[in-house]
């Protein structure tokens, strides 16, 4: 080996350690450095329904369904009682029934409705969750019975305008939703303008404001809880599903209490085929208002199901004085006014809020901490 050649072959080793320190001094700085946090982007995507609540055209269409089938149901239970003179305890028996019947054939055809899924067995703790949340739906229209027979509807209203307040804190506490402050003020014209809606004939009684806020409790539990059901993580139930099981559950839990509360004798004697007929229909359109709400519930939280429940029951009591020429009052237009500047608000806020958490929640990601968001 020439003398030139080994020069070369020592500074080509040469070179290679000092690659090699200089790319060890670069990990040894690398490791010093403090790791920037990445941050999380939050965009609406068209892809996630449940991100664009209203926005998403099914989730609208299925809104308006529900208001449709809604007054058909709640004229019809008119009707019925009025008219027809009912039982209101057979009357919400039936109803069940239908539920029941049609729920389960609509677990094997959606009608669009929602996509089905092939099920191995049933989830740890089903038959609880069924019976809790068929619970819940028999004591909703038990305890709404009750009312109706202390006070007037107008009343029950009344008491039911704090239904998104109540399912505020339900909310916070069962599925840990965050709602903010500017959400939350958002509610009070809200619930105020459904108050005045229905306002025009009050008539207090304390067993009928206990039944119409236990009524209010139960129907924010049980909407709540269906949302956890129905937007789960590990098992997501399907809305057939849910109206088929818990109706289920709700007849097993009626069924003695049919017989405690219903005038069987007056039933037998005023059943005909026209009214034995208008409790089947009536009991088709409640069970498409109940799983209509279920559907709806998979696209948008429970608080914006609330709000859209008061609007709901605002557009009902107008509804009533267009078709039955119920009368209007002042209070009325003022009510219905205020109802539609709060939901304006409330989407309005609701943005907002929601903005202003993912500031939060960037700027807590930045500082590396985990800083709880209030």
């Amino acid at each position: 080996m020439s003398e030139n050649d080994s020069h070369e072959r020592i500074n080509h080793v040469k070179s290679e350690d000092s690659t090699t320190q200089n790319s060890s001094m670069q990990v040894q700085i690398h490791s010093k450095m403090p790791s920037q946090p990445r941050l999380r982007r939050t965009s609406y995507n068209a892809d996630d329904p449940e991100k664009m609540g209203l926005l998403n055209v099914r989730a609208m269409s299925f809104l308006l369904m529900w208001y449709l089938f809604s007054a058909f149901t709640l004229f019809l239970n008119k009707y019925i009682l009025s008219t027809l003179k009912g039982d209101p305890s057979f009357l919400g028996a039936m109803q069940m029934v239908m539920t029941t019947v049609f729920g389960f054939i609509q677990m094997y055809l959606p009608l669009g409705m929602y996509t089905p899924v092939d099920r191995e067995g049933k989830p740890p703790n089903f038959w609880r969750n069924m019976i809790l949340v068929g619970t819940m739906r028999f004591g909703t229209v038990v305890l709404g019975l009750v009312a109706l027979k202390f006070v007037a509807v107008s009343f029950t209203e009344t008491v039911k305008s704090s239904a998104p307040l109540f399912t505020v804190f339900i909310s916070q506490v069962l599925i840990g939703e965050y709602t903010g402050p500017y959400t939350f003020l958002s509610l009070i014209p809200v619930m105020l303008g459904l108050a005045l809606c229905s306002a025009y004939e009050l008539s207090f009684n304390i067993q009928g404001f206990i039944a119409a806020l236990a009524t209010n409790l139960t129907e924010c539990l049980q909407n709540v809880y269906s949302k956890l059901l129905i937007s789960g993580d590990k098992y997501k139930y399907t809305p057939a599903e849910l109206q088929f099981y818990t109706s289920l559950a709700s007849m097993g839990v009626q069924i003695p209490f049919l017989f405690l509360m219903m005038d069987t004798s007056s039933v037998k004697n005023n059943m005909d085929y026209t009214l034995f007929l208008t409790y089947v229909i009536n009991g088709i359109f409640f069970h498409f208002q109940s799983i209509t709400a279920y559907v709806l519930m998979s696209y948008i939280s429970p608080v914006t199901h609330s709000v859209a429940n008061t609007v709901k029951r605002a557009f009902l009591i107008w509804l009533s004085v267009v078709l039955f020429g119920n009368p209007v009052t002042l209070l009325s237009g003022i009510g219905t006014i205020t109802v539609t500047i709060g939901v304006l608000l409330y989407t309005k806020a609701k943005e907002y809020d929601l903005t202003r958490y993912n500031l939060k929640q960037q700027y807590s990601l930045q500082q590396g901490t985990d800083t709880k968001i209030v």
